[in-house]
């Protein structure tokens, strides 16, 4: 496990500030954030590569806030991978062994290379291998050397779609068969709803939320996670309680909610919330509005509609639905959500 409290780090033009955070045993937990965040350097300060001014760090019970890196064991995995272009794939995962003076190193080696499926790799130099076996030796080079906390920033950045997939499957079977506690940092929401056992969204230097994947997506804390999650239709408007259910004027339109807040909020829907039909819907939905669809484009797999029914409301569908709906820029539309599907800020 892994546990921060209360840390601080100043660096010239930058800070990490009251960072507080619990990862359990085993967990795969996945930091969320645009560039500049300071999600890397909260892990070099995890790692040990830094000195906090102030706050604690504990790793299995233990604290290690100011204990030199090679005593933590903890392994960090930088994104490009930072193999030894002049030894063999084998020699690279032997690398930390022979360092250490581990016994048994072609045993242990072997069945790490062997658990990796790279062992037929082993003769290979780096320079002539895929960005995925890349990043399998160097998964490898930090497996072998036992560790109980495994450190990743943005591994997959650097792999194509394919590779990155197959990639992220790995990731999931090595936690769950070694039982490995998992920090991984991305920038990338899909990596992280496909990862995560639990996430955090850092921003500036702070850490926003913490939650599981639903919670963070699906009820951000504030708008400004709730515009990195994805959640592009926010609209602002005055909420009014009625019959246990809240009406939120938008202005032009009126539409439902299931939260207790009143007076001025913030409305969120997630696009792909949103059912749009060129014909009447019936649904259960509680929010059901005509509109114009005034934008069309494509955002693969999925296609992107600005429907205007009062406000504009960006809508995701699939090729598939796109294609049975047989709209045009200018076609009158409906669309419907319900009201548990409003996040109210």
């Amino acid at each position: 496990m892994i546990e921060i409290k209360n840390l601080y780090k100043d660096w010239e033009e930058f800070s990490l500030k009251d960072i507080n955070l619990r990862i359990d045993k085993g967990e795969y937990f996945v930091l969320l954030g645009p560039t500049g965040a300071g999600k890397t350097l909260l892990l070099e300060l995890i790692a040990g590569f830094y000195i906090p001014d102030r706050g604690e760090i504990y790793a299995s019970n233990r604290e290690i806030t100011r204990l030199p890196p090679e005593k933590r064991n903890i392994v960090f995995i930088y994104q490009d991978y930072s193999l030894f272009p002049h030894l063999s794939v084998k020699q690279n995962v032997e690398f930390g062994l022979k360092v250490r003076r581990f016994k048994s190193i072609e045993k242990r080696s072997g069945e790490i290379m062997d658990l990796l499926q790279i062992s037929h790799l082993g003769n290979r130099r780096p320079n002539t291998l895929s960005g995925g076996e890349q990043q399998k030796v160097a998964i490898a080079r930090a497996l072998v050397m036992n560790p109980t906390i495994l450190l990743l920033d943005e591994p997959l950045s650097a792999l194509d779609p394919i590779h990155r997939d197959a990639m992220m499957d790995e990731l999931k079977r090595l936690n769950k068969t070694l039982g490995l506690t998992m920090l991984h940092v991305t920038h990338d929401r899909i990596e992280a709803i496909a990862l995560a056992d639990r996430m955090g969204v850092m921003m500036n230097g702070t850490l926003r939320q913490i939650g599981s994947p639903h919670h963070i997506f699906c009820e951000p804390v504030n708008e400004e996670v709730a515009a990195f999650v994805g959640i592009e239709n926010i609209f602002g408007g005055k909420s009014r309680i009625e019959g246990g259910v809240a009406r939120i004027d938008l202005g032009d339109i009126e539409i439902e909610a299931i939260t207790k807040k009143e007076g001025d909020v913030r409305a969120c829907i997630r696009p792909e919330e949103i059912v749009v039909s060129n014909k009447k819907i019936e649904s259960s939905a509680r929010n059901y509005l005509e509109g114009k669809v005034i934008k069309i484009s494509e955002r693969y797999p999925m296609m992107k509609l600005v429907v205007d029914a009062g406000r504009e409301f960006i809508v995701l569908i699939t090729k598939r639905s796109f294609s049975e709906l047989n709209v045009t820029e200018g076609s009158r539309v409906y669309i419907a959500f319900k009201a548990s599907s409003v996040h109210v800020l």
